[in-house]
């Protein structure tokens, strides 16, 4: 299995590797103010999609902060009604006979 998942990742390294040395032209990027960025196309591609993955997961942050509170709020719970339900365990009564 280890095999199969170098040899995937060594195909897809290779697909982009290709994809890096057929776009290497030159492109302008201009942004506000007249400012403008001029670079290849694969360093711009790149540099956009770190910077989405980035974002990505800073919108994520919250959602797992409040996922990690909610378990350890449950996990808190599960404990306390465990150490409750062994101090409460007694012995089972008898059953009553009734003989007339």
């Amino acid at each position: 299995m280890k095999f199969i998942s170098t040899l995937i990742g060594f195909v897809i390294f290779i697909l982009f590797f290709g994809f890096a040395l057929k776009n290497t032209q030159e492109v302008d990027l201009h942004l506000f103010l007249h400012y403008e960025l001029r670079g290849p196309l694969v360093l711009m591609l790149l540099g956009f999609f770190v910077s989405g993955a980035a974002l990505g997961v800073l919108a994520l942050t919250p959602t797992v902060f409040r996922h990690r509170r909610e378990t350890n709020k449950h996990k808190t719970t599960i404990n306390t009604l465990q150490s409750s339900a062994q101090q409460v365990t007694r012995q089972p009564q008898p059953d009553s006979v009734i003989t007339e």
